[in-house]
């Protein structure tokens, strides 16, 4: 049977990102998205496979074999959990239980039509199968991004002057930006960054310019090309670094090619800017209990301690807090309070301020339920898409009281990129705010 649109409802669903209403707004594969695997793929019809490299061998299979089209392959965040998944149910229900049932030429002499199957998210077991499915590819992507953030072991050359750099892997990266006008990213934008490095060096090593990837005779000739050209940059319609750009895994069918030229093009006509813009676009962050609005991070932890009584830093530090646990917990406070739910008794009100009432009254100002409650993955999206109090959250107390930049803390900077409010836009932070993906 064809199948048919799945209705969604929920009176405390929040089916859109909300928005602060003071503040100011702001094609590949998903396969690109693997990292490299030998892992099979197997057909969901037969006992026909194949390896993942070589999925559009077993697309084919199906659609000459089986003739099944599979919709969107390219949006799957894991193509054999997926095929795995159908091979069970095609063997418990006939597979047109699933599928949809195209008829070709159905104006045409009988003996000439075919019917076609076409699986797709049409279908609800479909669509909350992807939606799962990018929802663990992105909790492990994130999970992997704050391993790097928290690793001390980094080691790695500087692909072009060959200076050795420990500690972390931001101090390389601003190195290559700071010292050869060549940068891949703000650190927070990268993930398997170790992989990545080793890319490019790979490239290189077998002299060919990352930009144009033409190939060259000798080292001198090919480093005189990049300079001379501006090609001291990678080329944006190279697909293999895709999996590198954590923007990859939030916004499905969305590329970070895409994102970048979207946020550079205000860039275009505004060469002149230098970095005393950091200070012309301070962030405005809105407490979690009222309207009040503040310009730092101290300004707005300090009125939510004095006006609220409640202590963000004492909370982070008695729960040993990580980024992104910080990130879903805000994230969780939001929208409890948004949906008149009490976030220590999870006890409903009529309205945002009789549960702000309750809080106080009740002391659960400082009561927060367990763990498992609120470090969900449904939580790494906000409640709020502008809110700047996520954009003041760090790893440690030092990060926050240390305004000087130090090492790994100087921001990446592309020679023709100066304009920091910009910037800002593009980092991964600010794509979690904006991220509609399907997972939320």
């Amino acid at each position: 049977m064809a199948a048919s649109e799945v209705s969604k409802g929920g009176q405390d669903s929040i089916l859109e990102p909300l928005c602060f209403p003071d503040l100011a707004a702001e094609d590949c594969g998903a396969s690109s998205l693997q990292r490299p695997s030998t892992e099979l793929l197997p057909c969901p019809l037969c006992c026909q496979s194949a390896p993942l490299p070589q999925k559009d061998a077993l697309l084919k299979h199906l659609l000459l074999e089986h003739k099944l089209v599979i919709a969107d392959v390219r949006l799957i965040a894991d193509l054999p959990k997926y095929m795995l998944h159908w091979r069970g149910r095609f063997r418990e229900q006939p597979v047109t239980d699933f599928c949809s049932v195209i008829k070709t030429n159905s104006t045409g002499p009988v003996e000439k039509q075919e019917d076609y199957l076409l699986l797709c998210d049409v279908l609800p077991e479909d669509r909350s199968l992807r939606e799962k499915l990018q929802q663990k590819r992105l909790e492990e992507v994130l999970e992997q991004q704050q391993r790097e953030r928290d690793d001390s072991s980094f080691h790695h050359l500087c692909m072009f002057c060959s200076e050795e750099f420990t500690g972390n892997r931001s101090s390389l990266l601003n190195h290559m930006a700071r010292e050869h006008s060549f940068s891949i990213g703000l650190p927070d934008n990268i993930v398997y960054c170790s992989d990545f490095l080793d890319t490019l060096q790979a490239k290189l090593d077998n002299l060919q310019c990352l930009y144009c990837e033409k190939t060259f005779r000798d080292k001198t000739t090919l480093k005189d090309h990049m300079r001379k050209k501006s090609h001291r940059r990678i080329n944006a319609n190279n697909h293999e670094y895709d999996r590198f750009y954590i923007i990859n895994y939030l916004e499905l069918g969305k590329t970070w090619e895409e994102v970048q030229s979207e946020d550079d093009r205000e860039l275009i006509d505004d060469e002149d800017d230098d970095w005393s813009d950091w200070q012309a676009h301070p962030v405005s962050a809105v407490c979690l209990f009222c309207d009040h609005q503040s310009e730092t991070m101290d300004q707005i932890y300090a009125h939510m301690k004095d006006a609220h009584d409640f202590d963000l830093h004492k909370v982070k530090m008695e729960l040993n807090l990580g980024f992104y646990q910080q990130v879903k917990l805000v994230n969780f406070i939001r929208r409890q309070i948004h949906q008149s739910h009490c976030y220590g008794c999870q006890e409903k009100f009529k309205s945002r301020a009789d549960v702000l009432h309750h809080i106080t009254a009740a002391g659960h100002v400082m009561k927060l339920p367990d763990t498992s409650t609120w470090d969900q993955p449904q939580y790494f999206f906000p409640t709020y898409e502008n809110d700047g109090l996520l954009c003041t959250l760090s790893d440690s107390d030092e990060d926050e009281r240390d305004e000087t930049p130090h090492g790994e803390d100087i921001p990446v900077i592309a020679e023709d990129i100066s304009n920091l409010r910009a910037l800002k836009q593009t980092s991964v932070l600010n794509h979690l705010l904006k991220s509609r993906g399907s997972c939320c």
